[in-house]
């Protein structure tokens, strides 16, 4: 039993799986071309987002036997054709849900405060209290698309804000908790202040937030993204700031991310002119401790898949 390890991990995770007499190959410089060339050799592969595991690669991976990823859902890999290899699929999604839900909750306040703007005016000598009058998060209803991992993790964390949190999710029934009530979406454009984004990328989800979506909500709302990018069309998002619908948005993802595809889309350079959006670059789920929890997680995984082989 032998692993190629093709991207940067903790070193949790490689003390374990030498405690556990597992042997590996770690090579967090490897290319996919590099990869391809011995992955025939592997009967495990542990990648986090550093190229597409898709069906021509795993054609090669003959010995194949599963894939984990230290990270949150599997959107490089080709779920289907894996699992139609008989190939494992191993992920942790789990590791940064804590991140996520505090990151995401920190954006949501700084637009509700125009932290940022009200930042950059004081640095250039503007005293704007008026300008920057903010919003009070207590007594709002925050709504949760998805209630796995981080749509729990994020409802715990409103809690005690004193907030109404709501939740919907097409493949879960009968979740409500102590810190979220199930409701349909029916109810999530008649409640939301704020909307707040759990949900994996599929083809069912890829695109789903554009005009016609965002036409129903019956209030304006404050507008979180820390799923996955392309889940918003981004000219839809913007339409809607430009009318007063959507009263911020917060981008942890973007459905186009670095340099210099970024800022050659035709959206770009309006969404960074509008003071009431903010963006960071993909970093929610993405702390010191998830780095650390996220290869903790994969590697019990792994040993837990041979020891019951």
């Amino acid at each position: 039993m032998n692993i190629l390890i093709v991207d940067d991990i903790h070193h949790i995770l490689l003390e374990k799986l030498d405690q556990a007499g597992i042997s590996y190959d770690y090579q967090p410089g490897f290319s996919r071309a590099d990869a391809e060339n011995v992955i025939q050799h592997y009967t495990g592969l542990i990648i986090r987002s550093k190229f597409q595991v898709d069906e021509s690669f795993l054609d090669l991976a003959a010995n194949l036997q599963f894939i984990g990823r230290p990270g949150a859902g599997m959107d490089n890999i080709d779920e289907e054709y894996a699992i139609s290899k008989g190939i494992r699929l191993f992920s942790a999604n789990d590791g940064n849900k804590d991140a996520v839900g505090e990151h995401m909750i920190g954006m949501l306040l700084a637009l509700m405060n125009n932290l940022n703007r009200g930042h950059r005016e004081v640095c250039t000598g503007q005293w704007c209290r008026e300008e920057n009058r903010g919003y009070e998060l207590k007594g709002r209803t925050v709504a949760l698309i998805g209630y796995g991992h981080n749509g729990q993790a994020m409802a715990k964390k409103l809690s005690g804000f004193e907030v109404n949190v709501i939740a919907y999710d097409k493949y879960k029934t009968g979740f409500s908790d102590a810190y979220a009530k199930e409701v349909s979406m029916e109810e999530v454009v008649r409640q939301a202040d704020v909307l707040s984004f759990h949900i994996p990328l599929t083809r069912e989800t890829r695109g789903m937030v554009d005009d016609e979506y965002l036409f129903h909500f019956r209030k304006p709302i404050f507008f979180l993204m820390g799923a996955r990018g392309s889940i918003a069309n981004i000219p839809s998002v913007l339409k809607y700031l430009d009318t007063g619908k959507i009263l911020g948005a917060a981008f942890d993802v973007l459905p186009i991310e670095k340099f210099p595809m970024l800022s050659e889309t035709d959206w770009y350079a309006d969404l960074i002119s509008k003071d009431n959006v903010l963006l960071s670059p993909h970093v929610a789920g993405w702390t010191f401790d998830s780095y650390y929890k996220l290869s903790d997680i994969i590697a019990d995984k792994i040993i837990g898949f041979y020891k019951n082989k």
